[in-house]
């Protein structure tokens, strides 16, 4: 197994601006650290049960895999507008979100977020189970893995940290900016 490529693809796919970073950035700028914080935590036991999920069911996704994809396209790319949607309507004063930066939709926008099921369904078998079949080795793995996507979760709640008065004070231009980055990552599906 290449480690080094094994960990330049889960730094680049989880360090990247996604759904789930961006969300992070601006739950962050609306909400403040604390509660991005909860958001991220979701976010990540989300992610390593996604990665756990992919480890078991492999064998059950891939033959099921073309069927899904169309569906989890759809739903994801009209979740990910929606964000953008969300976003962009948000300013600085709009602090009444119920749902907004919590434990429960971080780890909910896992389960919608395209970029997390693909890698999710990618990472595992192409670089862990072509060289090892052992539970234990794998779920290593997968616990590698779901810490570096903690790290990528926890470097965007601290980049918006150390960012907060910039964005705060630019907000609408902020905004438009993640909103925009959401919705080509939802036309990015489609192509």
């Amino acid at each position: 197994m290449n480690i080094t490529s094994f960990l330049i693809y889960c730094f680049i796919v989880t360090f990247t601006p996604g759904p789930t970073n961006i969300v992070i950035l601006s739950t962050v700028n609306q909400f403040g650290t604390k509660r991005a914080m909860h958001y991220t935590y979701g976010a990540t036991l989300a992610f390593g049960l996604l990665l756990f999920l992919s480890a078991i069911l492999n064998s059950i996704l891939v033959t099921v895999l073309p069927k899904i994809l169309v569906f989890l396209q759809i739903i994801g790319s009209l979740y990910m507008i929606h964000l953008a949607y969300q976003i962009y309507k948000s300013g600085s004063s709009n602090k009444n979100g119920q749902l907004n930066g919590t434990f429960l939709s971080g780890f909910l926008m896992q389960f919608l977020n395209p970029k997390v099921i693909i890698f999710t369904m990618t990472v595992i078998p192409s670089f862990v189970m072509e060289y090892y079949t052992q539970s234990s080795v794998i779920m290593i793995f997968v616990a590698v893995i779901t810490i570096i996507g903690f790290l990528a979760f926890i470097g965007w709640v601290l980049f918006g940290t150390i960012f907060k008065r910039f964005l705060q004070k630019h907000t609408k231009i902020v905004n438009l900016f993640m909103s925009a980055f959401l919705l080509y990552a939802a036309c990015m599906i489609w192509i």
